[in-house]
């Protein structure tokens, strides 16, 4: 008979990687606050852990997507997530998208969910006029503005949600610009509602430290988030 004590320690390293980040993956359970998830090991844990905790959105068919900002507030080291990022994109586990949102935003969709989402990316062979038009009804491709010949990936239906995440960030910034201090408990901000925005405070805390409107503040009673001075 077969010797299987080793078995496991011939399996290809990339494969268990994978097995170690969805184990850590379907540990994080969304009920956990934000506190106590606020940070992981590596980009790709961080990916599919803040992609299982994607808010659900009513009236909108979207896959889940998560903000580069996000990540930055999630690793610690900013060079890192930047390297792995480019790496996982050359590897086509996942597509960077350039949102039209007013600021630096990029969102992050694993390849597989997106192109779950576009179906009409079956289309082979010379794709034609009638094709890009096709594609850009379905607002799976956006024109550049520079050259109208030129063309970006979109992710379909976002428009109603980047709308939110505008507003969202906004109503979160006014909310504390108007306490005393321009403070608050993380686990108690967590806990608002939203009143313009369909994605959860845990997305847009995420977003807004990691873009640097927010910083946390450790103290003996827990995080703090405050409003970062300019």
């Amino acid at each position: 008979m077969k010797n299987d004590t080793n078995s496991d320690s011939s399996k290809p390293k990339k494969r268990r990687r994978d097995e170690e980040i969805e184990a850590e993956s379907s540990s994080s359970d969304r009920t956990l606050s934000l506190e106590e998830n606020l940070t992981f090991s590596d980009t790709l844990v961080a990916l599919r852990i803040m992609r299982a905790q994607f808010p659900h959105i009513d009236k909108v068919s979207i896959r889940p997507f998560i903000l580069q900002s996000q990540l930055y507030s999630s690793v610690n080291d900013r060079t890192q997530v930047d390297r792995e990022l480019e790496s996982l994109r050359r590897e086509r586990v996942l597509r960077v998208f350039k949102l039209n949102t007013g600021q630096d935003d990029h969102a992050i969709m694993f390849l597989d969910d997106y192109l779950n989402q576009c179906s009409l990316l079956s289309i082979v062979g010379k794709v034609k006029d009638e094709h890009i038009s096709l594609l850009i009804n379905a607002g799976i491709l956006t024109r550049q503005l520079i050259d109208p010949d030129m063309y970006w990936f979109a992710i379909p239906n976002i428009g109603s949600v980047l709308k939110g995440l505008s507003q969202g960030r906004k109503e979160i910034i006014s909310f504390l610009n108007r306490r005393k201090y321009k403070e608050m408990m993380l686990a108690l901000l967590e806990k608002k509602h939203l009143r313009f925005s369909p994605l959860d405070m845990r997305f847009h805390l995420r977003d807004l430290i990691g873009s640097g409107h927010l910083k946390t503040i450790h103290t003996p009673t827990g995080l703090v988030v405050q409003i970062s001075k300019d």
